[in-house]
């Protein structure tokens, strides 16, 4: 069997390894159009900040070592440019060159991600703006920001990255405004308790403009001016885009594949698009929430690599695998806190027409009588007829990951808040150390 594979990041990557585990004879080639493969970008903002200091080792595996340990051969700065699936046949570009050839495949996996959103406003394309998705994208802002001339960052957008990056810049001495055009930052969390983290970022000198969007850019020499919908004017050194991302399907609807609502690639749930030979995971596939019942995109590490795991399964064994949808649970550091979420927050559910009720709490993070003891604030939903738990948000210093990923075990099993109180878990007075960076 001969395996080609699109994209070398997260699912890519993983759909490449699964496959030489399970079938020691398959051909497998993964194609990846930039330079590098099988990189860490969750770390690329700690990498900016300096706290990973080490480049190197953001580069979990080269190609030399996937074909050294795995015999697959990688071809980077080699973009797939068409899919020919009625003869099973892929057109390939090596971008150095800009010469074209063709390759067969028995089984064709889609790994293609998603791209930064760069809106259609003037002053888009100045050099002062950056977007941050792949290692180069880190090391031009790193670059930008140690040549000394930098002094003030503006990040357009409050979600995940924007928030991270908002902290590690600070951490660089750098004067940073956050311009967000919603009434708050991290969407996936309701309105209270995205007021904390807000609290949290001012109160670490992180300017936020909220409810407010950008109208366009004007470069003025070494600076860049941006002009607010209000008719507010900033002038900085830098600006980073970091208002959402895109998933990349023009490759899949160019071949004919299906796409959904959601404008994700479409698949069944063994991860198989609408051409049987053809599987696709990561961030450019529509997936099922399970509290919702409805397609979603969620383009995190996480769920990629599960559905590389799944997909590898189904393509070697036969479809027996299937994939169960992703509830969205994430979870960030902001500033000595930290942020979790899992399944549908109030915005969704409203939007759904499904009832809820919601309950806040605001415990210790661990006993009270033993020093340390910090308090965190709690919100779920839940079903007010069955008291199915719908979602989870948590807002505090520590304990916030070992308690959303007991909830979002509860959302995904369809559990109830009557679940809650029969969860065994471990206990001690004291919190578990945390390793010290040295």
């Amino acid at each position: 069997m001969k395996y080609l594979i699109i994209g070398g990041v997260a699912g890519g990557a993983t759909v490449a390894a699964r496959l030489r585990r399970l079938d020691e004879n398959a051909r497998i080639i993964l194609f990846e159009r930039g330079e590098y493969i099988s990189f860490a970008n969750c770390g690329l903002p700690y990498y900016i900040g300096d706290t990973i200091p080490e480049r190197e080792k953001l580069l979990l595996r080269s190609p030399e070592e996937f074909m050294e340990q795995l015999q697959v051969k990688v071809r980077t700065g080699h973009e797939v440019l068409y899919i020919h699936k009625d003869i099973k046949k892929v057109t390939v570009q090596i971008r150095s060159t800009g010469e074209n050839y063709r390759e067969s495949y028995d089984k064709l996996i889609l790994s293609p991600g998603a791209e930064p959103i760069r809106p259609s406003i003037p002053g888009i394309e100045s050099k002062h703006i950056y977007t941050m998705r792949t290692l180069s994208d880190a090391d031009r802002i790193k670059a930008a920001i140690t040549s000394g001339t930098i002094r003030d960052a503006v990040i357009v957008g409050g979600g995940f990255i924007g928030l991270e990056m908002a902290e590690n810049l600070v951490n660089m001495g750098l004067h940073v405004t956050i311009i967000e055009k919603e009434n708050q930052v991290m969407a996936p969390l309701d309105y209270l308790m995205a007021c904390l983290v807000q609290n949290y970022l001012k109160e670490n000198n992180v300017r936020l403009i909220l409810g407010n969007g950008v109208a366009g850019f004007e470069e003025t020499g070494k600076e860049i001016r941006i002009h607010l919908e209000s008719g507010e004017q900033i002038t900085t050194g830098l600006v980073l885009l970091s208002i959402g991302v895109r998933a990349e399907t023009q490759l899949a609807r160019d071949a004919g594949l299906e796409t959904g609502n959601t404008g994700g690639i479409k698949v069944n749930e063994y991860l198989q698009t609408s051409d049987k030979h053809i599987y696709a995971v990561g961030d450019a596939i529509e997936v099922l929430n399970p509290v919702t019942g409805k397609p979603t995109l969620i383009p995190l590490a996480g769920p990629a690599n599960k559905q590389a795991r799944i997909a590898a399964n189904n393509i070697v064994g036969g479809n027996k695998d299937k994939y169960r949808g992703t509830i969205g649970t994430g979870i960030v550091k902001i500033f000595g806190h930290t942020i979790g979420v899992t399944g549908a927050n109030t915005k969704t559910l409203k939007r759904e027409n499904m009832a809820y009720l919601s309950s806040y709490i605001h415990p210790m993070s661990h006993a009270g009588y033993y020093p340390g003891a910090t308090r965190m604030s709690i919100k779920i939903m839940f079903c007010p007829d069955n008291g199915r738990l719908l979602g989870a948000q948590i807002v505090g210093e520590d304990g916030v990951d070992k308690r959303i990923d007991l909830f979002a075990q509860v959302i995904k099993n369809n559990g109830t808040v009557h679940d809650l109180t029969t969860i065994e878990h471990a206990y001690a007075p004291p919190p578990i150390p945390l390793l010290k960076i040295r």
